[in-house]
């Protein structure tokens, strides 16, 4: 297999949720249904949650729920961009961010976090017209694949696919071209209109564009034999932190679990709070609720039977990178290196 070298976009993270400290303080908390004078243990916290990815769904309902305040913290739901992010879990501002394994180059350049959790299994699409000839990887070849950025997920996503083809990713190879759209509507629309083979796409847009007729799934990240079953994103937390406050993380970690599992529990639920609230850029309830389900939010019935083993996902996507070039950590010592169990660290 040929080896493949990225660049890691400056965006690289845009599909990922932050979180920053900012003190201690009395006040109303905002959120949902929850608001009460509260004082938070942990004071106010800052989370952008208004990127529009359905995946992003235990923000949502943390927030909503009131699980965040429960564990101590005021929450605000902002924007923040990439530059403000990388600074912050450099220096504990931010303490936590959730993201998908396309993080994992970045930290091999420099970004001092640790995988601490695992958040939710495949939300990635690729998608052709309805009357293509392409059905699976080899036949990409000679193709030009529409992602949102070059060094994005769906990028790797479907880079990884195609090396495992014995396709070449490389651009010099000229095997396949990636071309990246800032807008997934532009992307489609270039679909629709021949300029691109393939679109490779974050939900909701592919799965909403399939149901619609106008296009057809050749691959989803939820049960590709490559990715099933696995924590395809993931929860990173600031480095500093986790060494001066732990218990810290370990709150915020108990927030996102409850959401998990209550959308695990409740997915109609979760999705009539997603689309009322404006969370994510779907209407369809049906659908909504089908994509939840994909990406197997684990219960604390999972959780506590070790259905699933953070690390074993952390080397598994390392290795699938390593092998293409991507990381040039080994993937044990990547495991070992960055993977941190909280839990097993406090005695719990």
């Amino acid at each position: 297999m040929k080896k493949s070298k990225i660049l890691v976009s400056g965006a690289l993270i845009l599909s990922m949720l932050a979180v920053s400290f900012t003190g201690c303080e009395k006040k109303e908390q905002t959120g949902g249904s929850h608001s009460s004078q509260t004082e938070y243990k942990y004071g106010k916290i800052d989370i952008p949650g208004k990127d529009g990815a359905l995946c992003g769904a235990p923000i949502y309902i943390a927030y909503e729920n009131g699980y965040f305040a429960e564990e101590g913290f005021d929450v605000n739901l902002i924007s923040a961009d990439f530059e403000t992010r990388k600074i912050g879990l450099n220096n504990g501002t931010i303490p936590i961010v959730n993201g998908d394994f396309q993080f994992f180059p970045s930290i091999e350049e420099g970004i001092d976090v640790k995988v601490v959790d695992g958040l939710h299994n495949g939300c990635i699409k690729l998608v052709v017209l309805p009357d293509s000839d392409i059905k699976t990887a080899s036949d990409l070849k000679g193709k030009k694949i529409g992602v949102d950025e070059i060094g994005g997920t769906p990028h790797q996503v479907a880079s990884v696919w195609v090396e495992n083809a014995g396709i070449s990713a490389l651009p010099e190879d000229n095997e396949v071209t990636f071309l990246p759209f800032s807008d997934g509507n532009l992307e489609l629309e270039a679909l629709y209109n021949g300029d691109i083979d393939v679109a490779a796409m974050w939900d909701p847009l592919g799965s909403v564009s399939e149901k619609e007729g106008k296009t057809k799934v050749i691959f989803d990240l939820a049960t590709a034999p490559d990715f099933a079953g696995k924590y395809c994103c993931f929860l990173y937390a600031s480095n500093k932190l986790i060494k001066e406050n732990p218990e810290e993380v370990a709150a915020l970690l108990r927030a996102y679990r409850k959401a998990q599992n209550w959308i695990s529990e409740n997915p109609e639920k979760a999705v009539d709070i997603i689309i009322s609230g404006k969370y994510s850029q779907i209407e369809d309830k049906e659908l909504a609720i089908e994509l939840l389900k994909s990406y197997e939010y684990p219960s604390t019935a999972a959780r506590e039977g070790n259905e699933h083993n953070i690390a074993d996902d952390v080397y598994y996507f390392a290795t699938a990178l390593h092998d293409i070039g991507y990381l040039k950590t080994e993937p044990k010592e990547f495991e070992e290196s960055y993977f941190y169990d909280v839990d097993a660290a406090l005695g719990k």
